[in-house]
């Protein structure tokens, strides 16, 4: 007799250990990766690192405690591994360095400030690092107890980004590169500009050059995205800029010859819904970059989105094949998330890996004939997997997260439908578990934020709890995000809410149309730009019995300058500010049609949202009010945009239990 297997609950997310930077030993017998899990008694999330045999042996439990240790990777010999961990001070991670054999791990460094992208060099003698140091102001005010206790007296800034979502009121220091010598522990400064920040190093393949990313204009938080290739000595001294076309050079790597730098970047300034596209410039900057994945049309990058934070599912840099003839790289593609190749010539496009699901980290041994990289699907929010090059198999080699083999998750059924402009547009469809065609139930309709990503293969647990509730729940990819070409993306450039809206309440027709949906019990939710557009609808038409608006857009007047973007909103309506085309501004925000609404609207935000304002969640809140809409305002304290996916878990199934609550009042 088997036992029945239950449905998914909000409580869930306490179960839920995240896997994150898998990296394959040089040699190729072992992984390693950082394991997150919660505490549901202080709610603090901790990692640790785990290795795996690459030949699919059980993975064992490489550091211990309560604390976060991330960002592992292997010496180039293999017989050390370095992570950033918080281990010694709750407060000031470091880089420690632990013997692959096992044994004590030791800081290398001992700094004050943040730590971001680092890479060991070639010969393993350094380590290169991109970091933030403290401000001198913050560090006085730390080590005097009278100061600590009084707390900051002021914020003064002269920049323009001044503060940033999930991180706060930036400091007044900028992002460096450094080098870390791993036998005495010596951190030397190769950049001290206090304009320009410097990021993601990586080394040539001599050991003697370090290149990076930077925006070198007099202002660069003017000139948003205009970055440049970089390349210092590792010594230090004389910089060398290499001019990029396009916006948003990101994440170089030299290929293994010293011949070349692959990078990605846009072709076009200010025209976001461009591509990412990986492009080559010669080291020496003799030729100018060329880009060789134009004809693609399709980003490079991983633009699925899920409700985890998983960290696996990050974008990682294009890798070269030894013989310098070959670049990897991720793609972002009708709801997946693929690994490709191209070669240098821009020629011989081939896919990797191309199941259904979300390739994340990924890297190579020494040889070049395994590869390890995190997987994510619809029914699994990620395990590191295997591949051998050489015969083209692959293998998981982790089971995390066992306890979803006794979860009904529901069953989801893809969709292709014709939109308002015979243009092609994907969705999914999730029956709620013990789904019985006969009956007829309500549905939630769930927008994408973004607007420049995709829906898709991943795992969601708000779809999965909304549907064990007895939900239909329904999702698509609408004109405006990433995964369909750039026509696809770049339809409502200068004019949200038109043919995103068209594609969007084709979506719904759809689905009213089904036997098995109560069309008089449609709700509809989304957060950041799908909040924007539940906005929008509940302006535009009656349909939805019910809308949860989360983190929403609703007035592109006031948040021009709020923002923690700020300025660079205006670039999505046509590039002008409020004071030059008021009209347009207002025309396109949802607070201008809020007088048509009668669908009863709970409003979430966080309060500490630097990218949507709180004010846009109030002012939507208090229009309502005014107008006898049914509303409510869910407030919670301390949280980012990102709530939904990062925040405390407690505010995460309290947020979940909200939306539920909302639907079921109105369509139950």
């Amino acid at each position: 007799m088997t036992n029945k297997k239950r449905t998914i609950t909000a409580e869930d997310l306490y179960k839920f250990e995240l896997i994150s930077s898998p990296q394959i030993s040089p040699n190729g017998d072992q992984v390693i990766y950082a394991q997150q899990r919660v505490d549901p008694l202080s709610e603090k999330k901790y990692s640790n690192l785990w290795i795996a045999p690459a030949d699919g042996g059980e993975p064992q439990q490489f550091t211990y405690g309560d604390q976060g240790d991330n960002h592992p990777k292997w010496s180039p010999n293999g017989s050390q591994i370095a992570f950033i961990s918080n281990r010694g001070d709750e407060k000031q991670p470091q880089l420690y360095l632990i013997p692959t054999k096992g044994g004590e791990a030791r800081p290398i460094t001992d700094l004050k400030g943040e730590f971001g992208a680092y890479e060991w060099s070639p010969d393993g003698s350094k380590i290169v690092l991109q970091f933030r140091a403290k401000d001198a102001e913050a560090i006085e005010r730390e080590e005097d107890e009278t100061k600590k206790k009084l707390g900051i007296v002021q914020r003064h800034y002269d920049r323009a980004y001044y503060k940033f979502d999930g991180y706060g009121f930036l400091p007044k220091e900028r992002w460096h590169i450094w080098t870390v010598d791993i036998e005495s522990g010596q951190a030397s400064q190769l950049t001290d500009h206090p304009v320009f920040d410097e990021a993601e190093p990586t080394w040539s393949p001599d050991g003697k050059w370090i290149v990076f990313q930077s925006n070198r204009n007099a202002d660069p938080d003017l000139t948003y995205g205009d970055n440049d290739l970089v390349i210092v000595s590792a010594n230090g001294g004389e910089l060398r800029v290499i001019e990029t076309p396009g916006r948003n050079t990101q994440l170089p790597r030299v290929s293994p010859d010293g011949k070349w730098i692959a990078y990605f970047a846009q072709r076009g300034h200010d025209q976001w819904w461009q591509n990412t596209d990986l492009w080559v410039v010669p080291f020496d900057g003799s030729a100018p970059s060329e880009n060789l994945t134009q004809e693609l049309d399709f980003s490079i990058e991983n633009a699925t989105l899920n409700d985890l934070n998983i960290g696996g599912a990050l974008a990682l840099p294009p890798t070269w094949s030894p013989d310098s003839q070959t670049i990897y790289f991720q793609v972002s593609k009708h709801g997946c998330g693929q690994l490709m190749t191209i070669d240098v010539r821009g020629e011989n496009l081939q896919t990797v890996i191309e199941e259904k699901g979300v390739v994340g980290g990924y890297n190579f041994d020494r040889g070049h004939s395994t590869m390890a990289y995190f997987f994510g699907t619809m029914q699994d929010p990620g395990q590191v997997f295997v591949h051998h090059l050489g015969d083209g198999e692959s293998r998981q080699i982790t089971r995390t997260n066992a306890w979803l083999g006794v979860v009904d998750l529901g069953q989801v059924e893809e969709v292709w439908f014709e939109g308002r402009d015979n243009n092609a547009l994907q969705g999914w469809i999730l029956k709620p578990p013990g789904f019985d065609s006969s009956q007829r139930y309500p549905s939630i309709l769930e927008i994408h934020g973004g607007p420049l990503a995709q829906y898709g293969e991943f795992f969601m647990h708000e779809f999965y709890y909304l549907a064990a509730q007895g939900y239909v729940v329904y999702f698509s990819n609408p004109r405006g995000g990433q995964g369909y070409g750039e026509e696809h993306a770049k339809a409502i450039w200068g004019d949200w809410g038109n043919a995103d809206y068209a594609d969007l309440m084709l979506w719904a027709d759809h689905m009213a149309a089904q036997p098995y949906i109560d069309h008089e019990r449609m709700g509809v939710t989304g957060g950041s730009y799908g909040g924007y557009m539940t906005l929008w609808m509940i302006g535009h038409t009656h349909q939805f019995k019910a809308a949860a608006a989360q983190r929403v857009v609703s007035n592109f007047v006031s948040m021009w300058g709020t923002s923690d973007l700020n300025w660079i909103f205006q670039q999505v309506l046509g590039d002008k500010p409020p004071w030059e085309d008021l009209e347009k501004v207002w025309k396109h925000s949802p607070l201008a049609y809020i007088g048509n609404a009668q669908t009863p609207t709970l409003i979430i935000h966080s309060e500490h949202d630097h990218r949507c304002p709180i004010e846009q969640g109030e002012q939507a809140f208090i229009a309502l009010k005014t107008l006898g809409v049914d509303t409510e305002m869910v407030r919670f304290p301390e949280e980012p945009h990102g709530l939904s996916r990062q925040g405390r878990t407690d505010r995460r199934i309290v947020r979940l239990n909200h939306i539920l609550r909302w639907m079921d009042k109105y369509l139950k």
